[in-house]
Order: structure tokens, then sequence, then C-alpha cells
């Protein structure tokens, strides 16, 4: 009896997690077909070789419209899946995980995964969206300096460096416009230094008020700040090399339990039955996922802090 239970049990587990890899199969399949061919052109696409198919296999171009219609709604299915963030990967681990260990928590888990998976790659698109940025304006400075001992005028000489370098970001606009017809270039300037990255433009803008105010050598004082940008870039750049194997060594810890899992199973013990389908397994396994997960964000949260001062 306690045999049938038991498969019967797993039977059950089976089942919902079959039926769950289901829907989201469904609802990835209507996602996918729910972009640009919406409604009857998707319906189109679909059954684009049904309408004339007998007419058409008679005359020979039956199989010609369909194989066509297949490959337009492939390169649909590639261009929707190329179009997925890299946190989508932890819901089809979750799917793996589900169906290996018969059990729905995985793909919970992996579903839950995905927006702090999405806020990490949009923090790093966020740093190196920064990191652009100070350099188009280090490289904003440097052909300022040399448009202006050119010989140029500070706001024709801007104007120039501007479209060299591209180092004012969306506040080129009024920049531009201020330089162009007399006006005040230092407040547009610190206005774009709002941006991220951008805060060097606020030196900029110090060295354009000291030098069109008061007529001191602007392309000095532009040297100088593309010297002191620079060296603060570089320091950036040996700090976060200097952090890299205290940041690696927090994410490989993280991911020893993983391999401790990997290693139980291939050892023959079936650890995610006992972690999934038993009592003092789940406890641990939430013990284990929020110690787990405390301690990498303390980790994380220290290295950044060492970067941010």
């Amino acid at each position: 009896m306690r045999a049938d239970d038991e498969g019967s049990g797993a039977v059950t587990g089976m089942g919902v997690v079959a039926a769950c890899a289901g829907l989201v199969c469904a609802g990835t399949a209507a996602w996918l077909l729910g972009g640009r061919h919406g409604g009857p052109g998707r319906a189109r696409l679909l059954l684009a070789g049904a309408d004339g198919g007998a007419g058409e296999t008679a005359a020979g171009g039956g199989t010609g419209r369909g194989a066509g219609a297949g490959a337009e709604l492939w390169q649909l299915v590639l261009a929707r899946v190329g179009r997925l963030g890299a946190e989508w990967w932890s819901v089809a681990a979750g799917i793996v995980l589900a169906l290996l260990g018969m059990s729905v928590l995985p793909l919970l888990a992996g579903a839950l995964g995905v927006p702090a998976l999405r806020k990490v790659r949009m923090a790093r698109g966020a740093q190196r969206d920064r990191e652009r940025n100070g350099e188009a304006v280090i490289a904003l400075c440097a052909a300022l300096a040399g448009e202006v001992r050119a010989g140029r005028q500070p706001g024709e000489a801007l104007r120039h460096a501007a479209q060299d370098s591209g180092g004012l970001g969306g506040a080129r606009a009024a920049v531009l416009a201020a330089a162009r017809f007399g006006g005040d270039v230092p407040g547009a300037l610190t206005e774009a230094a709002r941006g991220p990255g951008a805060e060097g433009l606020l030196g900029l803008a110090a060295c354009w008020r000291v030098a069109v105010d008061r007529g001191a050598g602007l392309a000095a004082g532009l040297d100088r700040l593309e010297a002191a940008l620079r060296a603060e870039r570089d320091q950036r750049a040996d700090l976060r090399a200097q952090l890299a194997g205290a940041r690696s060594t927090a994410v490989m810890l993280a991911g020893l339990p993983v391999l401790g899992l990997l290693l139980g199973t291939a050892l023959g013990a079936d650890p995610l039955h006992v972690v999934l389908h038993t009592g003092p397994g789940l406890m641990c396994l939430l013990v284990g996922a929020v110690l787990e997960g405390a301690g990498l964000w303390w980790a994380l949260r220290i290295v950044r802090g060492a970067e941010e001062a």
C-alpha cells in the first residue's frame, strides 16, 4: 500500500509539473506568435497553405507556399527569442529542474528569479552607459582644446568638438544652441552634467565660465580637466579590477550548493527528491535559500560600496 501511495504521488506530481510546463510553453508560443502578426495577419501566416491547398497542389505550388509560410514563422520565432533577455534562462532552468525533480517549486523559483536577473542586467547596462558617456566627455575636452588651439572662437570650437566626440548626450541641442546664439553655455553644460556618467561636464562649465568671463586660457584649463578625468577613470578601472576577485569569489561560493546537488545526483543519492519531497528537505531548502540570498547580497553590497567610495 505504501508503494502504491508513493507511486500515485509521483504520478500526481509529474502530472502537475507537466501541466505547468504545458501552460508555460503555450503562453510562450502565444507570445511568440502575437508580435507583429496580430489577428488576420497571424491567421494568414498559420493557414497560408490551407485556402488554396487543393488547387495549388494540383498545380504543384502548394508545397512551396507552405514552405514559405513555415520559413516566415520560424524567422518570427527566432526574432522574438532573440529579443528575450538572459534572465529568461532561469525559467528554462526551472522547467528542467521541475521535470527532473517532479516538483513545481523549481519552476516557481525560476519565474521569481526573472525580475532580479533583469534588474542585474539593467544595472550592468546602465554602468556601460555611464562609462561610455565618461569616455565621450574626455574626448570632448580633448577635441575642444585642440579646436581652441587651432584659433577658433569658443562657441565655434564647441560646435565642431561636439560633432566629433558626441560627449554632450541628450543635451547636445541645448548646449549648441546656447553656444551659437550667445546663451548661457555654462548653465547648459551644468544641465547636461546631470546625465549618467557626464559629471565631467561640470568641470567643462567651470573652465568655460573662467575663460570667457575672466579671460583665462581655455585650452590650458581643458588640458588639466582632461588629465583629471583620465586619472579618475583609470583609478576606477584599477579599483574594479582589484574587486573583481572578491566578486567572483562571492558568486562562486553562491554556486556551491548547486554543485553539491549535481554531485549527489551523480553519486545516485537523488538529492532533488530529498530536498523537494520531504519535510526536512524543504525546511533545509528554505533556510539555505534565505541564507544564500542574504550572504550574496551582503558580499556584493560590500563590493559595490567600495566601488562607489
